[in-house]
C-alpha cells in the first residue's frame, strides 16, 4: 500500500529519488550510500504484522497479571481495612460497652470505599523498546515507529557513516525523532546511532521490553549479545527476536560446510530439503548462545522466504527448561544417493511419575546410538553427516492464527497481503517434523514416471501417516512416515506404471532401489484430506517473480573504497 497524498507534498533534492512504502517514505541516494532491496517488502510487510500481533499479545498477558494483582492487593486492603476496624471496636467497647447491633458489621463503607479506590487504578498498555541493529536506510524501523502502536521508540543502528547520515535524513524526513509527539498510535521517539554500545545489564532494567531485530549476512557475531539484550525487566525475562539470514550459499549446501560451521556451529545438508535444514542450523545457533545465560528459544514463526531465512523467536528465561534442549537438538545422517535421513538426537526427557503424590519429574539422559549402520539401508549409499542443529517445532500454530486473524482485518495495510495470508496458512497447517521431500525427486531416483502430488498424499495417508504441504518449496510434502514407508509408495506405483529396465545401468540408484519389495502395497484411492485447506481456497502460496533480475540486492556503496584509492594516489 502507498501513501501517494503525503508523497505528493515532498520535495525530493537533486540527486535523491523518493521511495514509498505503505505511509513510509525514504530518499535514496544516487550514490548508493545505503542498502535498500524494494523485493523484501515482504519481509518487512511481515515482521510489522508478528511483531504488533506478539506485543499485543504481550500486553494481554501483562494486563491478567496487572488484574489478578489489584485483585489480591484490593482483597489484602479489605482484609487490613476489617482488622483495623475490629482493633478500634475492641479498644472503644473496652472503654465505652455498646449495645448497638451495628457494631457487629464488619465496616461494610470503609471496605468498599476501599475496593473501589484500588479500582480507580487504571492500567496502562504495556509499551517495549525495539532495536534493529542493522538498519541501512531506516525505512524498516521507520515503519515499526508507524505502524506499530505498542512500540515505545525505536533505536535504529548500522556500523557505516553513510547509513547512518541516510537513517536520520528520513527519519527527519517522515516527521520523527527523539523531540517528535508522532501520531497518536504511534512510537514517539527515534534513536539513531553509529554503532554505539547498549546500555548496562543495570539499565536495561529500567526498559520494559527489548526487541532486538538483526538484519544480517552473518548471525555469529551478534548472536550472543542479542540474546542477552531481550529483556523485559521481569522475574523471567521475555523478549522477541527476529532474525534474517541471506548467506544460503553457506547455509543450503555444502560448498562451504567448514564456514557453515564456524558461523553457524553445524554442518549443512545438500539434499532437496536444504532449505529448512538451514532454518534449523539458525535455530540451533539462537538455543545454544541462549541456554549459556539460562534462557530458552520459542520459535513462533520461522520461514525459508526467496532467498533468506526469516525467523520470529521468542526467548524465556527458565534454567529448567534449557535441560530440555538437548532433546530438540539432533544431528543428521543424510545418504548422498536417495536422501534418506535418519535422526540422533543428543538427549532424551524422560518423565517419572511418583506414585505417592502424583508429581512427574524429569530425568535427563543421553541418547543410544547411531541409528543406522555405516550404508544406506535403503540404497548402500554412503551416509554424511550433519548437524547439530534444531529438531523441535519451526512454527507456534497458535501465533500464526493470531496473525492470520490480524491480517484478515488490516489487509489494506499491506501491501504484500495476499501472499502473506498464503504463506502463513500454509506454514499454519505444516508438521511439526524434520524435512520434507517432492514427488518428482524422488520418482527421478525410481527412474518413473511421476505420479501425482495428491495420488502420494493419499497413498499415505490411508497407510495411516499424516501429511501436509511445505511453505519452502512447491510440490513438497512433509510426513511422518520414514522414508522406507515413502519409498514402498513408489514401488507399489512403479507395478503400475513399470520402468523399463534395459535403460537402467546395472550400478544405477534406480536399480538398488527397485531390488526391494514393497512391504505393502500402497492404496492410491483419493482420500479426503489429501487436499489442504490452503489448497482449498485460491491463494498465492509461492512467489511469483515480483521483477526481472531480482534477487539479492548489490552491497551499498559506504565511500571506504573511494577513500583509499584517494589516498593511493
Amino acid at each position: 500500500m502507498s501513501d501517494s497524498a503525503g508523497s505528493s507534498s515532498i520535495t525530493v533534492p537533486e540527486g535523491f529519488t523518493l521511495h514509498t512504502e505503505n505511509t513510509s517514505h525514504i530518499l535514496i541516494s544516487s550514490k548508493e550510500e545505503a542498502f535498500l532491496n524494494p523485493v523484501q517488502e515482504f519481509n518487512r510487510d511481515l515482521s510489522v504484522a508478528c511483531i504488533r500481533v506478539w506485543s499485543e499479545e504481550l500486553n494481554r498477558e501483562k494486563e491478567a497479571k496487572w488484574k489478578q494483582a489489584q485483585e489480591r492487593r484490593a482483597k489484602r486492603e479489605a482484609e487490613g481495612e476489617v482488622k483495623t476496624l475490629q482493633q478500634k471496636k475492641a479498644k472503644t467497647e473496652s472503654t465505652e460497652p455498646s449495645n448497638d447491633l451495628d457494631d457487629d458489621l464488619p465496616g461494610d463503607v470503609s471496605t468498599t470505599g476501599g475496593i473501589s479506590q484500588s479500582n480507580k487504578r487504571e492500567y496502562r498498555p504495556h509499551k517495549f523498546v525495539l532495536l534493529e541493529a542493522l538498519s541501512a536506510t531506516g525505512l524498516r524501523s521507520i515503519r515499526y515507529a508507524k505502524e506499530i502502536p505498542l512500540v515505545r521508540f525505536v533505536i535504529a543502528n548500522d556500523l557505516s557513516a553513510s547509513a547512518t547520515a541516510a537513517m536520520k535524513r528520513n527519519v527527519e524526513l517522515n516527521g520523527l525523532g527523539p523531540s517528535s509527539p508522532g501520531p497518536a498510535d504511534s512510537a514517539s521517539s527515534f534513536t539513531v546511532s553509529e554503532h554505539q554500545p547498549l546500555p548496562d545489564r543495570g539499565k536495561r532494567r529500567h526498559v520494559s521490553m527489548l526487541s532486538t531485530l538483526i538484519r544480517m549476512v552473518l548471525l555469529h557475531p551478534l548472536s550472543t549479545g542479542a540474546v542477552q539484550c531481550v529483556n523485559d525487566g521481569g522475574k523471567h525475562p521475555t523478549g522477541l527476536l527476529c532474525v534474517t539470514c541471506t548467506d544460503l550459499s553457506v547455509l543450503a549446501t555444502t560448498n562451504y560446510h567448514e564456514k557453515c560451521f564456524s558461523n553457524y556451529g553445524g554442518i549443512p545438508v545438500k539434499a532437496e530439503y536444504c532449505h529448512e535444514a538451514a532454518l534449523r542450523l539458525v535455530l540451533n545457533t539462537l538455543s545454544t548462545s541462549a541456554g549459556r545465560y539460562g534462557r530458552y528459544i520459542e520459535p513462533l514463526l520461522c520461514l525459508s522466504i526467496d532467498f533468506y531465512v526469516r525467523l520470529f523467536v521468542r526467548i524465556h528465561s527458565a534454567p529448567i527448561e534449557v535441560k530440555k534442549t538437548a532433546s530438540k537438538t539432533a544431528m543428521y545422517f543424510v545418504c548422498q544417493g536417495c536422501q534418506a535421513f535418519y535422526e540422533q538426537p543428543l538427549g532424551r526427557t524422560v518423565e517419572k511419575v511418583q506414585e505417592r503424590s502424583g508429581n512427574v519429574n524429569l530425568v535427563f539422559k543421553t541418547q543410544a546410538g547411531p541409528p543406522v549402520p555405516q550404508k544406506c539401508t535403503e540404497c548402500g549409499s554412503a551416509l554424511h553427516v550433519a548437524g547439530p542443529m534444531w529438531s523441535g517445532s519451526l512454527h507456534n500454530n497458535g501465533f500464526i492464527s493470531k496473525v492470520l486473524e490480524h491480517l484478515g482485518s488490516n489487509q489494506d495495510r499491506y501491501g504484500t497481503a495476499v501472499r502473506m495470508k498464503g504463506m502463513l496458512t500454509v506454514a499454519s497447517e505444516e508438521l511439526h517434523v524434520p524435512f520434507y521431500f517432492t514427488p518428482s525427486r524422488i520418482a527421478g531416483f525410481f527412474h518413473s514416471v511421476c505420479p501425482p502430488l495428491d495420488d502420494v498424499a493419499s497413498a499415505l495417508l490411508n497407510a495411516g501417516h499424516t501429511v501436509s504441504r511445505s511453505h519452502a518449496l512447491p510440490g513438497s510434502l512433509k510426513t511422518d512416515a520414514t522414508r522406507q514407508d515413502v519409498h514402498d509408495v513408489f514401488r507399489s506405483w512403479v507395478k503400475k506404471h513399470p520402468v523399463r529396465m534395459d535403460k537402467v545401468s546395472e550400478t544405477s540408484l534406480a536399480r538398488q532401489l527397485l531390488a526391494k519389495e514393497a512391504r505393502t502395497e500402497a492404496n492410491f484411492t483419493r482420500h479426503p484430506r489429501s487436499v489442504t485447506q490452503a489448497s482449498k481456497v485460491k491463494l498465492v502460496r509461492y512467489q511469483q517473480n515480483p521483477a526481472p533480475n531480482w534477487g539479492p540486492g548489490t552491497k551499498a556503496d559506504t565511500g571506504t573504497k573511494r577513500k583509499r584509492e584517494e589516498e593511493n594516489q
